[in-house]
């Protein structure tokens, strides 16, 4: 039988009704060992061009493996910046995330052979990154921080950069062109770059990573102070890439853009890994937690005492203007809800979960 306990709640202290736990059903075949970390075994010392890893590590993405990524530590002082990282990244667009100073930035630019590696490598397609000018033609770059010659324009700078890659003045010139366009800037594009606003000057970065027509893109922060026009822009031209059969790399804390753009995502904290794959795979890493919604409705009482007979409710919590329902079955609930207040007649004011998202994620994974 179950017990309900009432206290009296204030503005920051909610009361709370346990409800009966169901009976613990038995863990799935295999549960355990999707929580635990992968356990890694490489190869310390592998040949220019020899293909490298085990299958043990996860691949991220679709295809065949295009960049791989091997016990790769770096160190800033004292200080570590990456943590004995391994990775194995397909075509398609995969999602690097973390809090600030986790170390994305320093495993882009290792990714990206702008950084030594003071341990393990980076492969693209089989070769070595670092200091190799036939790898280095494979990518594109697109940093976090501005490094223009301001007074150019933005046809000039990415027609300079795109020379710089070895391209003739004619076919720099037209390449050039097509990247701009790409980016949707053809009519500013002989404006002087300390004129471009920020979100300008995020396309036009990009467009000089596209012009050379890699086939493995980096991206570092590339929403960061753009308007929602420009965020949705950059968005579906990441997604048309990866699409394209391209790599893309984007580096992001911005939770739900990256959400928009990819469902394969590296969760990254204080340099190391801490979960890689598919999304959906790595929420099960967390389903031992239950899920909490928040609701609102004219008459939030009658309304919780609806859901407590459900099973999968563990737990409701009123605050000053609606409640919280914890549930170990989200799916059921959040079609429950809406459905319960239709045939009784309360009126939803508001449903909302920060459960269900790459949030709930970091707040379990990330320390």
């Amino acid at each position: 039988m179950s017990t309900t306990k009432t206290t009296e709640s204030g503005p920051d202290t909610p009361e709370t009704t346990p409800v009966e736990p169901k009976s613990s059903s038995e863990e799935p075949e295999g549960s355990k060992a999707s929580k635990e970390p992968a356990k890694v075994s490489v190869q310390n010392d592998p040949k220019e061009g020899e293909q490298v890893g085990v299958d043990s590590i996860v691949r991220i993405g679709r295809g065949k493996t295009v960049v791989a990524v091997r016990r790769l530590s770096y160190w800033y002082g004292q200080v570590i910046g990456v943590n004995d990282i391994s990775l194995d990244i397909g075509q398609g667009v995969v999602g690097l995330l973390g809090p600030n100073g986790a170390g994305k930035s320093t495993l882009l630019k290792l990714m990206t052979g702008q950084l030594r590696p003071a341990t393990g490598m980076v492969t693209v397609n089989n070769q070595r990154v670092w200091n190799s000018s036939k790898t280095f033609a494979e990518l594109g770059f697109v940093p976090e921080q501005d490094a223009f010659y301001e007074e150019m324009t933005g046809r000039q700078f990415v027609t300079h950069l795109t020379r710089l890659q070895g391209f003739s003045a004619d076919d720099a010139t037209e390449l050039a062109a097509e990247a701009i366009e790409t980016v949707s800037l053809t009519e500013q594009a002989d404006r002087r770059i300390r004129e471009y606003s920020k979100g300008m000057r995020q396309r036009i970065k990009i467009a000089q990573a596209l012009a050379h027509k890699p086939t493995v893109l980096f991206f570092d922060e590339p929403l960061s102070g753009t308007d929602p026009v420009g965020r949705r822009r950059i968005i579906d031209l990441i997604r048309e890439l990866g699409d394209e059969g391209r790599t893309v790399f984007v580096s992001s804390h911005i939770l739900h853009e990256v959400q928009a753009m990819t469902s394969d995502i590296v969760l990254i904290n204080r340099g190391k890994v801490v979960a890689d794959g598919n999304l959906f795979r790595i929420r099960e890493l967390i389903d031992e937690h239950p899920h909490r919604i928040y609701v609102e409705c004219d008459k939030s009482r009658e309304f919780a005492a609806l859901l407590t007979p459900f099973e999968d409710i563990s737990e409701i919590q009123f605050s000053e203007r609606g409640f919280f329902v914890s549930t170990d079955d989200p799916d059921a609930c959040y079609g429950r809800i809406p459905r319960l207040s239709l045939e009784h007649g309360f009126k939803l004011q508001a449903m909302t979960s920060q459960d269900n998202n790459l949030s709930a994620i970091f707040r379990f994974l990330v320390p």
